[in-house]
């Protein structure tokens, strides 16, 4: 999979992209919507996605049949065309279930930012809806994909920049061979993979290719 969060990066907005064979492009937040419709497109790969705390507000709106509406009455999806908006939601794309969860922790009046209180409310939904999945097809969830970092595993001390705690029982209870996430920027240093309970924590700002463990076959196309 080709995993992308918060910056832009050249060599990907152009054709040297198709160099990467995946099979799914996902997206950890803060990125142009237009930027990961070219992704999807020019690698002819679904894209999922979650929101970063410096996207648009999404919430509120449904597609039925085909028809974007909020509020019931049609409404323009402002988001990326074609991609699936994971926030909040458990889905099932490329042979992967992907439980997603973004925003970050409120420090502004901004869109997408939870205090930490919000963030386990709207945590529970998607234990519920990977509690449900799972009892209907015995299957676990494989990646878990987020905009921030769980507290105090790759995430900095300055209000803007600290995880949620809420994350740590997500991968208790989930227990997901990956958590990848952004809105940690590295600014020219190397940001380590983490471990959590048997999670593998990654900071996928700019770009990384990664393959499930044991599912290779979904990790890169053949």
């Amino acid at each position: 999979m080709l995993a992308v969060s918060d910056e832009v990066v050249e060599q990907l907005w152009s054709d040297q992209v198709r160099r990467h064979r995946v099979d799914l492009v996902l997206a950890a937040g803060d990125l142009p919507f237009d930027y990961l419709e070219f992704l999807s497109g020019a690698l002819d790969r679904p894209c999922v996605f979650v929101p970063g705390n410096h996207d648009v507000d999404l919430s509120g709106y449904a597609n039925v049949r085909g028809l974007w509406t909020k509020a019931g009455l049609p409404a323009r999806w402002p988001g990326p065309a074609g991609a699936v908006n994971a926030d909040q939601r458990v889905v099932d794309v490329a042979g992967l279930r992907i439980a997603g969860l973004g925003g970050s922790i409120r420090y502004n009046d901004g869109p997408n930012q939870w205090t930490e209180r919000q963030q386990a409310r709207r945590l529970r939904r998607v234990l519920r809806l990977a509690r449900w999945r799972g009892l209907r097809d015995g299957r676990g969830v494989d990646v878990l994909l987020t905009h921030s970092p769980p507290r105090g595993c790759g995430d900095e001390p300055d209000a803007p920049h600290r995880g949620f705690e809420c994350l740590h029982d997500a991968v208790r209870r989930l227990r997901p061979p990956l958590l990848l996430h952004g809105h940690i920027h590295p600014h020219g240093e190397r940001k380590p993979d983490r471990v959590l309970g048997g999670t593998r924590v990654v900071n996928v700002v700019g770009y990384k290719v990664i393959d499930i463990p044991g599912r290779e076959e979904v990790g890169r196309a053949p």
